[in-house]
C-alpha cells in the first residue's frame, strides 16, 4: 500500500481544472492524486481479486509538517468475506531523522463497505512504521505492520515486516524493485502454517504524468490441489498503468 471508490471523479476534475487553478497557494497543504489499472490485485503476494483486474485511486493530503493524510481504494472479488470494494484510510507523520534517512510511522483502517454480510465484521486496523535509506540512487527501505486482536482478526493479532530494495536507472525513466515481506498471525489464515513469505521483483517506468509497470510475485504458501484456492498465491506477473496528477 500502499498514499475509494469516490476519487475517480474528483481526479477527473482535478485534472481537468487549468493549470494556474491548481497552482493557488495551499498553506503548506499539497493534495496529489493516482489512479492505476493493475491485472491482479495482489495484497501481500495473495489476490484479492481472483486473479481480476482492479482500478485503485488514491488521493493524499501532505503538509509541510511531515503529517498526511490519505485514502486508497481497489475493487474486489465480491467473495463472501470482503464484498467487492476495499476502502483504505490512513494517516501518518515522515520525517528525516538523518542525512539520507526518513522515517514514516502511520496507521491504516481496512474498510470493506458491504463485506460483512455473511462472515461478520471485515474491517480492521493495522499501525506501521517504515525506515528508508538513500544512497545515491539505491533506496533500502524495512517496514513492520501490527494489526493488533480485533473482532475482524477473529481474536487473533498479525504481524507483517518487509525488506526492500529499489534504484533508479541512470539516464531513463526506469526504477527497479525488489521485496520480501514475512506475515504471520490472523492475516497469514490461508497458509497452513499461518505464516509465509511474498516476494516481489520488477520495474515501473514515468513518462511525465504516466507510468507504467510489471511485477513477478510469488509466495511459499504450499498448493492444496484445489484450484480455486491455489490460483490465490500462484507465481504471477502484475503488469500496471497509472496516471498521476
Amino acid at each position: 500500500m500502499t498514499r475509494f471508490f469516490a476519487v475517480p471523479p474528483l481526479a477527473a476534475a482535478l485534472i481537468a481544472m487549468p493549470a494556474a487553478a491548481q497552482e493557488v497557494p495551499s498553506g503548506g497543504f499539497d493534495l496529489s492524486g493516482r489512479v492505476e489499472l493493475v491485472s491482479d490485485y495482489r495484497y501481500r503476494g495473495i489476490s484479492r481479486t481472483d486473479v481480476g483486474i482492479a482500478v485503485q485511486p488514491t488521493l493524499t493530503i501532505d503538509h509541510d509538517s511531515g503529517l498526511y493524510l490519505g485514502a486508497w481504494g481497489s475493487n474486489l472479488d465480491d467473495g463472501p468475506a470482503f464484498g467487492d470494494v476495499e476502502l483504505n484510510i490512513y494517516g501518518g507523520y515522515e520525517t528525516q531523522v538523518a542525512p539520507g534517512t526518513r522515517l514514516d510511522v502511520g496507521l491504516t483502517y481496512y474498510l470493506h463497505p458491504d463485506g460483512d454480510r455473511a462472515f461478520g465484521p471485515s474491517d480492521y486496523g493495522e499501525a506501521s512504521a517504515r525506515l528508508s535509506y538513500m544512497l545515491g540512487p539505491l533506496e533500502a527501505t524495512g517496514r513492520v505492520a501490527y494489526a493488533w486482536d480485533q473482532a475482524a482478526l477473529g481474536g487473533d493479532d498479525s504481524l507483517y515486516l518487509n525488506l526492500g530494495l529499489s534504484a533508479g536507472l541512470p539516464a531513463t525513466p526506469v526504477t527497479l524493485a525488489a521485496s520480501v515481506g514475512y506475515t504471520d498471525g490472523a492475516l497469514a489464515a490461508l497458509a497452513p502454517r499461518g505464516h509465509y513469505f511474498d516476494w516481489s521483483l520488477g520495474a515501473r517506468a514515468t513518462f511525465g504524468s504516466l507510468t507504467a509497470g510489471v511485477r513477478y510475485v510469488d509466495t511459499d504458501i504450499a498448493k492444496t490441489r484445489v484450484r480455486a484456492l491455489d490460483k490465490l498465491y500462484r507465481p504471477t506477473v502484475v503488469l500496471s498503468l497509472g496516471l498521476v496528477f
